[in-house]
């Protein structure tokens, strides 16, 4: 890699943050592609599943079959290594309504409905009481566990604490939405889900896809670095959700359900 710093130029290694394609078919049956960082790739599937309301547990899949990883690749894209089949135990009350490309950009693109977005989605309970003081420090202990983020800059991060800050799961990937579909999916494989005692911090903004992926966990306390959205917050308000944005610092404002905050 060439750098370009102080008038001059000069050669230096970089690392770059992997983003590939992950092929899901249902029951054998192509369903979609994910832009994705390969690594946890079964959780993610199972959280995409699960968000989009196709099963409700784990016990609702039958089997998961992952092609193997290849050793050595040919080409920057090994299709046979990114192809992932989940065979359920019954028929899905639904099959999600999407499109054959989801970019890691996109946590809803491919939704036919703007009713598919919101279906299934119930009001969140009372939860935990936390303490305001305890959230800024959440941001560092989710930063300590990026490990590839240190390494490229280049990824987002999904962390779910106890209300007294206990880091329970961390993921990363170049889609914050994969983020949490990844801990979504390993706390659904491990029956911890509904997560109705949780705070859930992410490093970037919270975006409706991140309110409603969140929401439909039972996660009662998101915590966003950056900025929510307009219609992320109406949707927090809506199921009772409390909302924090632009956690930085010993700062951050609160968009919905403040009771909760002590």
């Amino acid at each position: 890699m060439k750098r370009w710093a102080a008038g001059k130029w000069s050669e230096s290694p970089d690392a770059v943050v992997m983003e590939e394609p992950l092929q899901l078919l249902l029951d054998g049956e192509p369903l979609s592609v994910v832009m994705r960082t390969p690594g946890n790739d079964i959780e993610l599937t199972i959280g995409l599943l699960y968000a989009e309301g196709v099963i409700q547990s784990a016990k609702d899949v039958k089997a998961v079959r992952i092609s193997a990883e290849a050793g050595e690749r040919e080409s920057a894209i090994d299709v046979e290594s990114n192809v992932i089949d989940v065979h359920l135990a019954r028929p899905p009350d639904r099959r999600p309504e999407r499109s054959m490309l989801a970019s890691s950009a996109c946590g809803v693109c491919g939704a036919v409905m703007i009713e598919d977005l919101r279906r299934g989605l119930s009001p969140l309970g009372e939860g935990p009481r936390v303490q305001a003081s305890l959230l800024p420090g959440l941001v560092d202990a989710l930063r300590a566990g990026q490990g590839v983020f240190e390494r490229t800059g280049g990824l987002h991060g999904a962390g779910l604490f106890t209300a007294a800050g206990e880091l329970l799961c961390v993921r990363e990937d170049v889609g914050r939405h994969n983020a949490l579909d990844k801990v979504a999916g390993r706390r659904l494989l491990d029956g911890k889900l509904p997560a109705s005692e949780s705070v859930l911090v992410v490093s970037g903004r919270a975006g409706y896809e991140i309110v409603q992926k969140s929401i439909a966990a039972g996660m009662p306390v998101l915590a966003a670095v950056g900025a929510p959205s307009s219609l992320a917050v109406a949707l927090a308000r809506e199921f009772h959700q409390t909302l924090v944005g632009f956690l930085r610092g010993d700062r951050f404002n609160v968009y919905s359900a403040p009771e909760r905050l002590t």
